[in-house]
């Protein structure tokens, strides 16, 4: 499920950066919605890095693996917490102005903020999660992932109806023999309509 994750927080900063490319000078009620976009994804990924912090890392810490690894990935955690605090102040200027001279600082800070992002994911796919494989099976990793999976049906249904939006054919593959069919369709659907409702269409509009 992390790379499920990690496509989707990739294709949401591409969804951002293309649409404040597009977007017209002056049009505040598409600047809003893609204020109102962003703000969902910076949410989901405050609360994935939050679950990283405080249940995987530590976990892994007490299973052997090389503490200074776990070191560097809190440090790029902090430093893309503050690229993504500095493009959401960014997108609320421009969501309050809706001028193209806000639209091109927020575009800047989406760019940079992606950048930082990316080194971190790509960062973590080659160099942990083959530390983290030989520990799956392990009472402690197991005790880590319920952890993570213990939210609320509302906050499950947002997540999933997230990274389900637009998800790429590998990732779906993994997906869908990970979480069976009517669990998926329970969360995405029924519990996660609000995010149908008010983030999805953002990216086809």
């Amino acid at each position: 499920m992390n790379r499920v994750i990690h496509g989707a927080v990739r294709r949401d900063l591409r969804r951002l950066e293309e649409a404040l490319g597009v977007a017209a000078d002056g049009d505040r009620e598409r600047a809003e919605e893609l204020d109102r976009a962003y703000g969902f994804l910076h949410d989901q990924l405050v609360h994935h890095h939050r679950g990283e912090d405080e249940h995987v890392f530590p976990a892994l810490q007490r299973l052997g693996v090389d503490t200074s690894l776990l070191g560097d990935m809190e440090g790029e955690h902090e430093r893309m917490a503050d690229a993504l605090a500095a493009t959401g102040s960014a997108m609320q200027r421009y969501a309050a102005s809706g001028s193209a001279a806000d639209r091109d600082v927020a575009r800047e800070a989406v760019v940079h903020a992606r950048e930082v992002t990316e080194r971190h994911l790509e960062h973590e796919e080659r160099e942990l999660e083959p530390l983290m494989r030989p520990h799956m099976e392990s009472a402690e990793w197991k005790a880590a992932e319920k952890k993570l999976r213990s939210q609320p049906p509302g906050v499950a249904g947002r997540f999933f109806a997230w990274v389900e939006d637009g998800m790429d054919d590998p990732e779906r593959a993994y997906y869908s023999t990970a979480v069976p069919a009517p669990v998926r369709f329970l969360l995405s659907r029924v519990f996660g309509r609000a995010y149908h409702r008010e983030i999805a269409p953002v990216w086809r509009g």
